[in-house]
């Protein structure tokens, strides 16, 4: 039987929070084959009674606290760093506004022996999602066109598995090989941009990193472009927003561009800068385009 450790953080969106878990235990009962599953809820300081409500309704869930300043990144490390004190055969990343479909571990289970079969050992699975109103993709995996633009191309899902570079951790499995060979996620992160590292790293490792051949669930696409509105905002509010874990969390993506693509790095540092003292000549040469 295979066991798995399931990785979610949390921070005031206990709605949220408690339908995704209900997605994972019917999901969890939809699939045929013996798995026993372990949950790892990092609660990031929530006011909302989250914790609560999810103890009260999934009482096997291993609660962890934060002080409201981990962010996703860091709450996902907290959850997996208690997951690694088991004996876990894969790791299951969730986003907790990601609702599962039924077939999610059939597909993912698919990826999972199609690699073995293929590469002759285990990597990382990322499972797409729909927005559930667009229907069109909202998180998955993507290929990186030029290292230099940092331009990528998202797979569609299209009943094939693709090896892709870039995987968004809404959906995310994890195997111990790769946890033995990569690690877990990297710090110095705040909030996102950790998933993009990881799946990187597993690749530098030599690890196949897969897009299942199907969609896995349904997660709303809520990220706007980076500078959005910034010709609208103060110089005050661009510098804080520069740096914002969950704004542009600038630091964090210097520490991506250094780490990934150095010949990119000093340029994203002064064109990220020329943004915010420049935001209309910016929006100017955008609408020009």
């Amino acid at each position: 039987m295979n066991r798995l450790a399931v990785l979610l953080t949390c921070h005031n969106r206990k709605d949220k929070t408690l339908k995704s878990l209900e997605s994972l235990a019917l999901t969890t009962n939809a699939y045929a084959k013996p798995l026993e599953i372990s949950i790892f809820l990092t609660d990031d300081g929530s006011t909302d009674g989250t914790s609560e409500a999810v103890k009260e309704k999934f009482p096997d869930t291993k609660i962890l606290k934060g002080n409201g300043n981990l962010f996703w990144a860091n709450g996902m490390i907290n959850s997996w760093k208690e997951a690694l004190k088991g004996d876990f055969d894969f790791y299951l990343l969730l986003n907790d506004d990601t609702n599962l479909f039924d077939t999610m571990f059939d597909t993912i289970f698919e990826t999972h022996q199609k690699c073995l079969d293929t590469y002759g050992q285990a990597g990382v699975y990322i499972g797409s999602t729909k927005d559930p109103v667009s229907n069109e993709i909202s998180y998955g995996g993507a290929v990186i066109k030029s290292k230099f633009k940092y331009t990528f191309s998202k797979i569609l899902p299209d009943g094939q598995i693709h090896e892709c570079d870039l995987g968004n951790a809404n959906i995310m499995m994890v195997s111990k090989n790769a946890v033995e060979k990569a690690g877990i996620l990297s710090e110095g992160y705040a909030h996102g941009v950790a998933d993009f590292d990881y799946t990187l790293t597993c690749k530098k490792k030599g690890l196949p990193v897969l897009v299942a051949s199907d969609y896995c669930g349904y997660c709303t696409y809520d990220h706007k472009g980076m500078y959005h509105n910034f010709d609208k905002k103060t110089l005050k509010e661009r510098i804080k927003y520069l740096y914002s874990p969950t704004g542009i969390a600038f630091k964090s993506r210097l520490l991506f561009m250094r780490k990934f693509f150095p010949i990119r790095y000093p340029f994203f540092f002064i064109i990220g800068w020329f943004k915010v003292l420049f935001p209309k000549a910016y929006m100017a040469t955008m609408t020009n385009r």
